[in-house]
Order: structure tokens, then C-alpha cells, then sequence
């Protein structure tokens, strides 16, 4: 039987590690002498790993297919031996007001951001032994209001309640689930918005800026890390949803 807390490297597993924050938190951790898969659905996720270092593996799996994601927690549980820390954070951004939003877009929205965490642990927990972790990647429309997000915000809103539920479901076998939240984040998604709302948005942050990919890596990885904490909601948005 493993110990209570897992060996040091760790191993963790990154959904859409190929870039955002999950590129970050892929790089944060093996910067820490870890091991990471990272796992995104693009053709170039084998090259990402490459670049960030020797103990990353990319592997092409599309998180909305149950096999897919066991195949791939199968294979580095037969290469590492234990898969130590999960990180849900693969996402899909499809906005649109309620009466306006396609069926499609909705459907391809929960699946990415609900039931991709849910069947990713799903593959996971097998292969994962007391003082293993799990980090759901959430966000601030989750709790907040903001027209136009009706299916983003209801996937993270349910993402924040399967991290309750598990929270106590896993606790008996000594893993915890906790969900990490950020705000407005400097990454490929939020690119293309003009500079003029860019600073509009600036203007509702209290800290007045954006944070930037690594501040979030910087936080799930402690998260990961913290031997005590279960079922806790991290919120990292320059004081953003206190000011709403």
C-alpha cells in the first residue's frame, strides 16, 4: 500500500496543456522537477511537450470520449505507476444570449466543461492512491452573472458542484478536489478582444490589470500540494468578483 502522500516526482496529468493555463501549469511543474502529460485534442501537442521539457509527454485525446481518456490514464499508469495530481482544465468558450445561443454550441459546451472533468476523473481515479489530487479549473461566470454566457457560466457553475460532491465522495480514500477560479487571464482566449474593451475591463478589476497565465499555474500547483484542503473554491481574479 502507498504511502498517504505520493513519491516525489510527481506525476501529474493537464488537460488542454498545449497552451493558456495549462501550458503554464504543464511548464510550473515540471520547472519543479515533475512529471506531466498533457493532454489537448490539436494535432501539436506532442511538439508542446517537447519544447517544455524531458518529463512532459503530450497526448492527443479528445476529452468528450470516456475511451479516449481511459486509453490514455491506462498508458501512463503502465508507464509511471501512479498518476499523483489531475488537472481539469480544457475548456470551450461559445457565447450567445439564451434565446440566440445554437443547440449545438450549448451541447458542445457542457460537454467540454462538464462532462470532460467528470469522465477525465472518471479514467483517472483507478490509477490514483491516497494523497492524490484533484484541481478543477473553474471561473467567475460560474458565480457571476454575465449576459451573454449562459452555457459557459452553467458548465462552471456545475463544475464547482461535482467539486463539492467529489470533495466528499473522495475524502475517504484520501484525495482531495478542490476548484481554482480566475478571472479576466491573458491567454489565447480572451486575445481577441479590441483594446477598448480590454481597458473597460481593466477598469472593473481592482487591481487594474490582467493576470497572466503563470500567477494561475503558480496557485493550482500549491493547491495540488496542500495536504488539508478539500471541496475549497480558490478564486484568483485581482479582487474582480468582489467588485461585481
Amino acid at each position: 500500500m502507498r504511502k498517504s502522500f505520493p513519491p516525489k516526482p510527481r506525476s501529474w496529468v493537464v488537460t488542454g496543456g498545449s497552451r493558456g493555463f495549462g501550458r503554464a501549469i504543464a511548464e510550473h511543474a515540471a520547472a519543479k522537477g515533475d512529471r506531466v502529460a498533457i493532454l489537448a485534442r490539436n494535432g501539436n501537442v506532442e511538439a508542446v511537450a517537447r519544447e517544455i521539457g524531458d518529463t512532459v509527454v503530450g497526448i492527443r485525446a479528445d476529452i468528450t470520449r470516456p475511451d479516449a481518456l481511459r486509453a490514455a490514464a491506462e498508458r501512463l499508469a503502465a508507464d509511471w505507476g501512479h498518476i499523483d495530481v489531475l488537472v481539469n482544465n480544457a475548456g470551450l468558450h461559445r457565447g450567445g444570449l439564451v434565446d440566440q445561443i445554437a443547440e449545438e454550441d450549448w451541447q458542445a459546451v457542457l460537454s467540454t466543461n462538464l462532462s470532460g472533468p467528470f469522465g477525465t476523473i472518471r479514467a483517472v481515479l483507478p490509477h490514483m492512491g491516497a494523497g492524490g489530487s484533484i484541481v478543477n479549473v473553474g471561473a467567475v461566470v460560474g458565480f457571476r452573472g454575465f449576459p451573454g454566457d449562459s452555457a459557459y457560466g452553467a458548465s462552471k457553475a456545475g463544475l464547482a458542484g461535482l467539486t463539492q460532491v467529489l470533495a466528499v465522495e473522495l475524502a475517504r480514500r484520501q484525495i482531495r478536489v478542490n476548484l481554482v477560479v480566475p478571472g479576466f487571464v491573458s491567454t489565447e482566449m480572451t486575445a481577441g478582444i479590441d483594446e477598448k474593451a480590454r481597458k473597460k475591463l481593466h477598469q472593473r478589476i481592482p487591481m487594474r490589470r490582467e493576470g497572466r497565465p503563470e500567477e494561475i499555474a503558480e496557485v493550482v500547483w500549491w493547491v495540488a500540494g496542500s495536504t488539508y484542503m478539500t471541496g475549497s473554491v480558490i478564486t484568483t481574479d485581482g479582487g474582480l468578483s468582489c467588485a461585481l
